[in-house]
């Protein structure tokens, strides 16, 4: 039996879309489910119907899309009943992924680049859907704004402006990028101070007004809200770091940056991710929600 080269032809685009949905709905798991049903829609397609496409890669993008800005509208009210704050899915590096080690189809994977950034996709959520399809698609993957305003649904004009207006927010969100190499530096130091316990040494990497998130999605402790001011946030993690037993520290990259992951025996409790600006830590998230630390766990 002869391979059908069309079928081959999408499903090499698997991984684009798993990477458009995730940066999307902040979620691998919710972007294997859009990309999942859009696939089952292409093989239900007939034939005949399925030949009549000129770009298999596009329809899949285009349904993919629509799955992703449909799950956008109803997180919205789900969020109204998630426990405390949400944030998004945080990933590890492509070598630490389940199976890497062992030559695994890394199809899945997401591109780590800084779209994936922690502090990307928080912004990201704060945008309507329409918003952060028009400038995911439009700024990131590059497609043109006649194939948005079909997905989205709104004119290529208005489909320009929504971009304009999420480049706008990302920008304003993040006036000062910082190196790489700069922001493991500063994490490795908030590293170090922590263990030590030294309250002195963490107020001296702290930002006058950082602000600290967690997310335990009602599974796990977590602080509800978010928690502001260097003194607080290091008296808590003094406080957090006296009462845990057999917890190691380890330094790894989350999404693609310089993080924290809190581990006890094998398993991983706890993923920190940061954004640095001027030589100190400006934000913290942490996930702790079992659920979201899959990739870290497996």
């Amino acid at each position: 039996m002869t391979s059908n080269p069309v079928s081959h032809e999408v499903e090499a685009h698997r991984r684009r879309l798993i990477n458009v949905a995730y940066r999307l709905l902040g979620s691998v798991a919710d972007a294997e489910d859009a990309v999942q049903e859009a696939f089952i829609r292409w093989y239900a397609l007939t034939p005949e119907d399925r030949e009549a496409i000129e770009t298999p890669a596009a329809w899949l993008t285009t349904v993919t899309s629509r799955i992703c800005l449909d799950q956008l509208g109803s997180a919205r009210a789900r969020r109204e009943r998630y426990v405390g704050e949400w944030l998004p899915e945080p990933v590890p590096d492509r070598t630490e992924w389940p199976g890497a080690d062992a030559g695994a189809d890394p199809a899945d994977r997401i591109t780590l680049d800084e779209s994936v950034d922690m502090a990307f996709l928080v912004v990201l959520d704060s945008m309507s859907p329409a918003e952060r399809v028009a400038f995911l698609l439009h700024d990131v993957f590059r497609y043109p704004f006649d194939e948005v305003a079909e997905i989205v649904g709104r004119t290529p004009a208005a489909c320009r402006q929504l971009a304009s207006t999420a480049r706008r927010k990302v920008r304003d969100s993040r006036p000062v990028e910082t190196p790489t190499a700069g922001r493991a530096e500063v994490v490795r130091e908030f590293k170090q101070a922590w263990e030590a316990m030294d309250i002195d040494a963490l107020l001296g990497i702290l930002d006058p007004e950082i602000v600290a998130v967690a997310d335990g999605g009602g599974r796990v402790a977590a602080a509800l809200a978010p928690i502001e001011g260097p003194e607080t946030i290091a008296e808590f993690l003094v406080a957090l770091a006296r009462r845990s037993i057999d917890l190691r520290i380890e330094e790894h990259l989350v999404n693609g940056q310089p993080g924290l992951v809190i581990r006890q025996d094998d398993a991983t409790l706890t993923v920190f991710a940061f954004d640095v600006a001027g030589g100190r830590i400006t934000r913290i998230w942490a996930v702790r929600n079992p659920d979201k630390l899959r990739q870290w766990n497996s």
